[in-house]
């Protein structure tokens, strides 16, 4: 690509990778760069991605969606965005020491997840022993010893997710104990209830050991995360763009913020953290930017 790009994406995730990929086949030079391991590349294996029944991986779905991006003529480019400016002919943004000028911006920078404080947490992740994504993948938590680690109710409202898949869920409280308001229903649903903190974790074969309570050794076959995330919203702060109370960003029906021209789809837009949902996001984001370039051209024509 000679020159600037009409579009800039912020993110090579699902999400700004499907756009790239619409936005390339609109005939639109895009740029998009890559901050690096996305949160999709943590799934073993997916096995709620449409299209896929035996599975797939993240770090295949990636690929493949790069490959597709790169087909139409997207630049994918490695390094993070260091600023975003608006000026009179839409942006400037700081990419690897140089001043990148484009139309339009399409955040898709997502989420970072408040992984527990246990040894080898990633690790864990990596290997489905310790999951994030209850949407994602609780089927095939189905009949077997599930934890959940909470600090608040909304370790109570996982649990109680779970426990439409086992009659075998554990809530393990890791926060003050005042931020538990639900313990009713916790009761109700017959979960069992542990308030301390996680001392010790070790990773063996296919289960969790956690020694956690008074020496106290209990193995689970899964354990879930409910810590929840922050959303990776720094540069879109610094325009003042309109937040929702979770921290994510505030879009309309065409994925747009409250900045005229810079757009936003996936995790870092409230919704379901689902790559189904980002990349649908994504569509409608680039189908967005590309009618709306259309519209301004037609204009100065």
């Amino acid at each position: 690509m000679s020159g600037d790009p009409e579009v800039l994406i912020i993110g090579a995730g699902p999400a700004g990778l499907t756009a790239a990929t619409y936005l390339g086949r609109f005939l639109r030079r895009v740029v998009v760069a890559d901050a690096g391991e996305p949160r999709a590349c943590w799934i073993p294996l997916s096995h709620n991605m449409p299209g896929f029944p035996a599975g797939i991986t993240g770090a295949a779905i990636l690929s493949r969606l790069r490959e597709q991006a790169e087909e139409y003529g997207a630049v994918i480019e490695a390094g993070s965005v260091e600023a975003v400016k608006v000026v009179d002919a839409g942006f400037v943004a700081r990419l690897n020491g140089r001043d990148v000028h484009a139309r339009a911006v399409l955040m898709a920078t997502g989420v970072v997840d408040h992984h527990p404080d246990l040894p080898g947490v990633e690790d864990a992740v990596r290997r489905s022993l310790v999951r994030i994504c209850p949407i994602c993948d609780a089927y095939e938590a189905t009949g077997k010893a599930v934890a959940v680690i909470g600090a608040s109710d909304m370790g109570v409202r996982e649990a109680a997710f779970m426990r439409t898949y086992s009659d075998r869920v554990t809530l393990i409280h890791v926060g003050e104990p005042g931020a538990l308001t639900e313990r009713a229903a916790l009761e109700r649903l017959g979960i069992d209830l542990v308030e301390t903190p996680i001392e010790q974790v070790h990773l063996e074969g296919d289960r969790v050991t956690a020694l956690s309570w008074g020496g106290r050794q209990t193995a689970f076959d899964m354990v879930y995360s409910a810590l929840g995330t922050s959303a990776n919203a720094v540069l879109a702060r610094t325009l003042a763009a309109a937040l929702c109370d979770d921290g994510r960003l505030l879009v309309d029906d065409h994925q747009m913020t409250s900045i005229p021209g810079f757009y936003a789809a996936g995790d870092v837009v409230r919704g379901l953290n689902q790559i189904a949902v980002a990349t649908a996001e994504a569509a409608i984001a680039a189908t967005a930017i590309h009618n709306a370039l259309r519209k301004a051209d037609s204009q100065t024509v």
